[in-house]
């Protein structure tokens, strides 16, 4: 009888807050940077037949971006090593700005974490 192997995905949400928690082993300074910054798992599906690619956005205000990016290569080794394709960069401030986003209504708790992140 052959033997049911189950494959769990790691959520989203523990996936970020394991990354969180490797930063600030390792990189303790990075890490009290990103305390500013929300940082979430985000996926999407590239590719026939589509591939599940998962990234770190990191969302901060514009005066700790700078800050921020000085260390995306450390950050983009730590991604990596946990499987993730990427680590973007988002501008918060401009995401909130702007007229044409729709963040409001599709995604409210994120447009009150990223008012958080901004003020």
């Amino acid at each position: 009888m052959p033997t049911k192997i189950s494959f769990v995905m790691i959520s989203e949400d523990i996936l970020a807050k394991e990354f969180m928690r490797v930063v600030n082993h390792y990189y303790p300074k990075v890490g009290e940077l990103l305390d500013g910054c929300y940082v979430k798992v985000i996926s999407s599906y590239w590719g026939r037949p589509p591939k599940r690619l998962q990234y770190i956005g990191i969302y901060c205000s514009e005066e700790i971006m700078p800050y921020v990016q000085a260390h995306k290569e450390v950050l983009r080794e730590i991604a990596e090593n946990m499987g993730l394709v990427q680590v973007v960069f988002l501008n918060a401030t401009r995401l909130l700005r702007d007229p044409m986003s729709k963040i409001k209504h599709i995604y409210p708790r994120l447009w009150l974490d990223l008012h958080l992140v901004t003020t």
